[in-house]
């Protein structure tokens, strides 16, 4: 694997809230060059002007991962500012957290074209650049939704999962070529959006066998990810890796562990996302 370069230049989507935001404001300490994709540009704005006074060169550039024109532009951006792209964080992602025969087609393809296809056509063009460089690191933010689908939240799930799946492929693929891979599989995150909305929707947190981490825990993760290029990090407390690994084992009574930490409280979420349309 090729040396890291003392300052990077990292691509990150979903860079205006929540974990992407705070993932951003963790690396500035290292006055790397960032470009920043979301779709509110204001927010993205915001950001830009906190990381440059930090000392860190920005380039904004509102965009919808689920249309990949506007990655192609955010691609031949980057490379015109900064010719180089070392670091693709994929983080932008939307929850659909419902009962599955009430989502509607738009919904669910919504929920694939962000969470996954927007990733991996991202990322595909950025390869070649990092392939051209001999060095280069991709971090997808799955989940530990990907780990085991959730009840009430089958196609969020499927995208994690298969985040993971293209994480795995890629490492195999690419590690000659001096490019990394990591999937991080973040439990529910306090302050990284998807869980606070869920939680002001029910007024229930998480119950304590279920846990969580923080969008803090995620930010250091993925600074970590970047320096050591781990294959999966899942960052949950408490630990959910021992449940996996006895759902592996005994499949039935792994299911029943977490369905019974699991599903009373997605099944609220879902109630309150349907109360709500």
């Amino acid at each position: 694997m090729s040396q890291l370069p003392s300052v990077l230049t990292i691509l990150v989507t979903g860079a205006s809230a929540g974990i992407g935001r705070i993932t951003c404001q963790r690396l500035a300490s290292g006055k790397h060059r960032f470009v920043l994709a979301a779709r509110s540009a204001d927010k993205l704005t915001e950001l830009a002007s906190e990381l440059e006074r930090a000392g860190c060169e920005v380039l904004a550039v509102p965009t919808d991962v689920s249309d990949s024109h506007a990655l192609t532009k955010l691609v031949e951006a980057s490379i015109q500012r900064f010719g180089r792209i070392d670091v693709l964080i994929n983080n932008a992602g939307i929850e659909c957290f419902a009962d599955f025969d009430t989502l509607t087609f738009e919904e669910i393809q919504a929920t694939v074209a962000t969470n996954l296809t927007g990733a991996i056509l991202l990322t595909r063009l950025v390869v070649p650049v990092m392939k051209q460089q001999r060095f280069g690191r991709i971090i997808n933010m799955a989940s530990t939704a990907g780990k085991h689908g959730p009840a009430f939240g089958a196609v969020y799930g499927a995208t994690k999962a298969g985040l993971i799946a293209f994480t795995q492929s890629l490492r195999g693929e690419l590690g000659p070529c001096g490019i990394g891979a990591t999937a991080i599989c973040p439990g529910f995150a306090r302050d990284g959006g998807i869980y606070d909305d869920i939680v002001r929707a029910t007024g229930r947190r998480t119950p304590p066998l279920l846990g969580g981490t923080t969008a803090s825990k995620v930010a250091r993760a993925v600074e970590k990810a970047i320096r050591s290029n781990p294959p999966e990090m899942i960052l949950n407390f408490p630990a959910l890796r021992p449940v996996f690994l006895l759902r592996d084992l005994l499949p039935r009574v792994g299911e029943k562990i977490i369905l019974a930490a699991t599903r009373k409280f997605l099944k609220r979420a879902a109630a309150s996302r349907n109360a709500g349309k």
